[in-house]
């Protein structure tokens, strides 16, 4: 427990001070495998005493994609001379050994903020998205054990990684573990709980749901065309196509019950076509059609 007036302690993997005799180290070496951000303080220097603390707050919160390197100015004289540093605080990026970016005085947090995320950006991702093109390729391939292990095994680097999430959840549907992808979804961290990517999955948990209990494909089939207008054997026709993933013929369907009588079932067709669109990639031709054949009959 912290005593009265202390501080908590930076992470010391992302955060730390340096001196003359460990700065290659600290800052010229270590910048070659992450960006290193540098912040020349003093402790009279008020200023510094604002900016520090926002700065190591912003460096914590991109999770190792950059680290922090403090220096003293005043016991560290030498390194000061050496990077012309006139005036505190200033603030220098380094990667690959080298100072890119930087700033003096203190600034507001939105441009922290934006120099963090520069500075982030020089590394790349460390090579998460071609991680996660592989882990959907594994998907799209069948195999979902190994998407699972590969999609996880990049949220172990990147929790709040919208995209990984939500493949990991999308692998355990793929694996019929519907009660652990609905777990997942109901603990996803807050900014991917509200990600665009998250809703999708919870469109695909949903019609995966209804196609775990659609009837005999043949039986729904047959049960339609005896009567055309037998709307609940459309709709679960509907989803036993979906389970046979023919998501086309299934929003055919749908589409068909809409415009025989878009109020059945307060709606049911045009609301299980909107769960399906988000379901599907928004530029999947079988979206597009479907949307623009929806509209015509909505405002025909």
């Amino acid at each position: 427990m912290l005593g009265l007036g202390e501080k908590p302690k930076a992470d010391a993997k992302l955060i730390k001070d340096s001196t003359e005799a460990t700065f290659m180290a600290d800052v010229i070496e270590a910048s070659r495998e992450v960006p290193i951000i540098v912040d020349f303080w003093a402790n009279w220097c008020g200023p510094c005493r604002t900016l520090g603390p926002m700065l190591e707050a912003a460096v914590t919160a991109a999770r190792g994609k950059v680290r922090m390197v403090k220096v003293d100015v005043d016991q560290n004289q030498r390194i000061a001379a050496q990077l012309r540093i006139q005036s505190i605080p200033t603030v220098y990026a380094f990667w690959q050994g080298q100072p890119v970016d930087g700033f003096q005085g203190a600034v507001p947090a939105s441009e922290l903020k934006a120099f963090i995320d520069r500075v982030s950006a020089l590394a790349g991702d460390g090579g998460l998205a071609d991680a996660i093109k592989a882990a959907e390729e594994m998907l799209a391939e069948g195999a979902a054990v190994d998407a699972a292990e590969t999609f996880a095994a990049i949220l172990g680097e990147d929790p709040e990684n919208a995209t990984a999430y939500a493949g990991l959840v999308r692998a355990h549907i793929a694996l019929g573990n519907l009660d652990q992808a609905e777990a997942f979804i109901a603990s996803a961290p807050g900014p991917v709980g509200r990600s665009k990517e998250l809703d999708a999955v919870r469109a695909q948990l949903e019609l995966a749901k209804q196609a775990a209990n659609a009837g005999p494909e043949a039986d729904l089939r047959a049960a339609v065309e005896a009567d055309p207008n037998n709307h609940q054997a459309r709709y679960d026709l509907a989803a036993a196509l979906l389970a046979a993933g023919n998501p086309k013929e299934a929003v055919d369907q749908l589409l068909e019950l809409f415009r025989r009588d878009r109020e059945w079932n307060d709606g049911a067709a045009k609301t299980q076509l909107l769960t399906i669109f988000e379901a599907l990639k928004p530029q999947d031709p079988i979206v597009l059609a479907g949307r623009r054949k929806l509209s015509s009959m909505i405002f025909a």
